[in-house]
């Protein structure tokens, strides 16, 4: 079993690498940007370069590969996210900047560690414009879900390594990686026929009661 878990993270990064591709093929192929946050795509990018900082630092070469990969991919997909919507919104840009000049300030002033103090609470940070985004949108036919299931695969192989190695910071990165995705999943497999529907039968009774009247 001990083989079996150390093969974890390994599994991880592999899930990793191309989490962002579905998601950019999709908006390529279509152009849709329906229910897919901007926040998230700049605040993964962001955190993961920050992460490619903190791998560094500890000399976890190996683990550089996701990091920088998420980095450029999530990257690209905060500009093509841009460029098909009404450019980079301000404020979510401001925010972005912010918590980026945060984390470089906590590796100047506290190096590693005060890095990786910082970087506990970048993943909830991350993933909450995404699961707020997907469920204020009608239409969520810009969702990949094929990156979501990326996604909760590799944070349910952290979430499980956390717990063979009792490792707390793991546990809840992996709890709130999985929560996120199968919220984001859900609400991305929600029919949107049903919605259709109400609004046509909505639109039906008032054509019937507007002819009805003889208006």
């Amino acid at each position: 079993m001990h083989a079996v878990f150390s093969l974890l993270p390994l599994v991880a990064a592999v899930l990793a690498v191309p989490q962002f591709l579905p998601q950019l093929a999709r908006l390529r192929r279509t152009g849709e940007t329906a229910g897919v946050s901007w926040s998230w795509a700049a605040l993964t990018s962001v955190n993961n370069a920050a992460w490619a900082g903190y791998f560094a630092l500890s000399g976890f070469w190996t683990a550089l590969v996701p990091a920088v990969s998420a980095t450029v991919l999530a990257g690209t997909l905060a500009v093509m996210l841009a460029r098909r919507g009404a450019g980079f919104p301000r404020r979510p840009a401001a925010l972005a900047l912010a918590w980026a000049a945060l984390l470089i300030a906590a590796a100047g002033l506290s190096g590693r560690a005060g890095l990786g103090m910082a970087l506990t609470a970048a993943f909830l940070l991350q993933v909450t414009p995404s699961v707020w985004t997907a469920y204020r949108a009608d239409d969520t036919t810009g969702i990949a879900t094929g990156t979501w299931l990326l996604i909760f695969g590799e944070l349910l192989c952290w979430g499980v390594f956390g717990l063979y190695a009792a490792d707390p910071r793991l546990i809840v990165l992996g709890a709130t990686g999985v929560m996120a995705s199968l919220l984001v999943l859900a609400r991305a497999a929600r029919p949107r026929a049903s919605r259709t529907g109400r609004a046509t039968h909505g639109d039906a009774i008032t054509t019937s009661a507007t002819s009805g009247a003889g208006l």
